[in-house]
């Protein structure tokens, strides 16, 4: 992500878009590097093994370390005063963050795969916290997982990071269900084609979540109208290259697909 951030800064101030340097790095500051990041270690911190805590300690320094360095031009005192204290840290004994090279793109620092982990990570963590939000739940209460429709590849994310899942989404169980395995009553979000059933017993408010999934639905329902309309538009037809097409289609199978879920969620809690 840190690379990803290099290489916008750097293409933007080619193009003097020192707004959109700015941008950079406030989006990767604030919502990766402390939103995500920082949250992400506690847990490895707190109970992982010698070599995760150290693993986790030198990518927050080493980050830091050059996040200070692309934000120099921008902010330049409080740049300079941060970086004083993290130096030592990562080894540094030169005498100023000016005396230091700018960050350049690392061609081999990219990994799409890990990204990807990590995005669907935080998407299942934002669901949870929101089902919490939308249901009344404290933030301190455990809770348990169900998921179905899980993809082998999702499912092989889940094996690996099942105890920072639970940590960060203050989880007491997380289970994967068969394919025609029957769920207890539960409140439904959906992250790509993966229904997330988060069990409601003795705490859900019926009408509250009717509503809730009634917002879904019409979500659901705008969207695939939307599309729908896009490719019964005959100038749109004639002039998208056929992957264009083929990717709208896609995109309204899996609308129609959630849309299904949620009315079947709708339909059980109605039925209570």
């Amino acid at each position: 992500e840190f690379n990803r951030t290099v290489e916008t800064f750097r293409n933007s101030l080619s193009q003097y878009r020192f707004d959109l340097c700015a941008n950079a790095i406030y989006e990767f500051t604030w919502n990766q590097f402390c939103d995500w990041y920082l949250e992400l270690t506690k847990p490895v911190f707190a109970n992982g093994n010698a070599a995760q805590i150290r693993a986790a300690s030198q990518t927050l320094v080493h980050v830091l370390e050059k996040l200070l360095r692309l934000a120099h031009p921008l902010i330049p005192f409080i740049t300079e005063e941060i970086w004083q204290k993290v130096k030592g840290f990562v080894g540094i004994t030169a005498d100023s963050i000016m005396l230091q090279p700018f960050p350049q793109v690392e061609e081999n620092g990219f990994d799409p795969e890990a990204e990807a982990e990590i995005e669907w990570l935080k998407e299942v963590i934002v669901a949870v916290r929101n089902i919490r939000a939308e249901s009344n739940i404290a933030p301190s209460k455990g809770l348990d997982l169900l998921f179905r429709n899980l993809s082998a590849e999702n499912a092989k994310i889940l094996e690996k990071q099942t105890a920072l899942l639970k940590a960060m989404a203050k989880l007491d169980n997380v289970q994967v269900l068969a394919a025609n395995e029957a769920a207890p009553l539960a409140v439904a979000k959906l992250v790509g084609n993966a229904e997330l059933l988060v069990p409601m017993a003795g705490f859900i408010n019926k009408e509250a979540e009717l509503a809730r999934l009634a917002k879904e639905i019409e979500k659901y329902q705008n969207e695939v109208k939307r599309i729908e309309n896009k490719l019964s538009n005959e100038a749109f037809v004639a002039k998208a290259p056929e992957a264009v097409i083929a990717k709208e289609r896609e995109k309204q199978a899996e609308y129609q697909s959630g849309l299904e879920k949620i009315q079947e969620q709708y339909k059980a809690i109605e039925a209570l």
